[in-house]
């Protein structure tokens, strides 16, 4: 006879182009857990499920639902991109929500339109870019630019792409002083074209680098928007787990009607035994 008694949670397993996350229908709110504790069990490569991620699906006043998003390392974020558009594929597959639908994150309110595999987010208008931000990393010097697109985004760019160190650098400069208290995310941007980009992204809450980041393809498409000489939208953002298309509309130093087109797939559905 056993000793504990099991709680089974129904999960299904969902990616944007590698950036991968465990997704939660708690439309019903009959669920309560520790969440953030959870993502940190769950998430967790070879002993738990893996994620960067885990979505909440939850009732909201106002919109066709609420997207709560947990990173792997337990905190709350704002926003994430890629997570904005699982949950919407999500919810459409539920009839939790029509192919145009609204939900509400902690970033405020997002409009999505789903279309087979392929989900497009209107982002909340991203914060002014901030350029030639001075750091010393070590005794060097490095000049980065930032946005706010729902999270914090640092750019750095580069020539060689194949060769940063994503890890090393992205850590130090994510805890830099600059950034206090809440970090940040960081992008590295190379040029590969007219309206196409690739990009390698340090990601605040996973403490690692990711095969895809959404918020990181807007930052960085827009920060080269302003920054450099690369066309007029829509941006091609090529990440190690695919291409992500950025749109947006500029109005002098500003951005508005700002949008993220990619596919979304379903990897696997299954349960998750809490023992007591």
């Amino acid at each position: 006879m056993s000793l504990f008694t099991e709680k089974s949670i129904s999960f299904t397993k969902m990616s944007g182009h590698g950036n991968d996350f465990i997704v939660i229908d708690n439309m019903e709110r009959n669920i309560s857990m520790d969440w953030g504790e959870c993502a940190r069990r769950w998430c967790r490569r070879r002993t738990g499920v893996g994620a960067d991620g885990l979505l909440l699906i939850e009732q909201s006043d106002g919109a066709d639902f609420t997207l709560r998003i947990f990173n792997a390392d337990g905190s709350e974020a704002e926003m994430c991109g890629n997570g904005a558009r699982c949950a919407a594929a999500f919810a459409f597959d539920r009839k939790i929500a029509s192919h145009q639908m609204r939900f509400r994150t902690v970033a405020g309110i997002i409009e999505a339109s789903v279309d087979g595999i392929d989900v497009s987010i209107k982002m909340t208008d991203p914060g002014q870019v901030r350029e030639d931000i001075k750091l010393n990393i070590e005794g060097k010097d490095l000049s980065v630019c930032s946005i706010n697109t729902g999270v914090p985004h640092t750019i750095l760019f580069t020539d060689d792409i194949g060769h940063v160190p994503v890890e090393e650098t992205g850590q130090k400069v994510r805890s830099h002083q600059e950034f206090e208290p809440e970090g940040t995310n960081v992008d590295f941007v190379e040029i590969i074209g007219p309206r196409k980009i690739r990009i390698r992204t340090y990601e605040r809450g996973v403490e690692a680098e990711t095969l895809a980041c959404g918020t990181g393809a807007v930052a960085s498409a827009i920060v080269c928007s302003k920054c450099k000489d690369i066309g007029s939208p829509p941006i091609d953002v090529v990440m190690p787990g695919g291409i992500l298309i950025v749109d947006f509309q500029r109005q002098g130093d500003r951005f508005r009607d700002v949008w993220l087109k990619g596919k979304v797939d379903w990897v696997y559905r299954g349960e998750i035994i809490e023992e007591r």
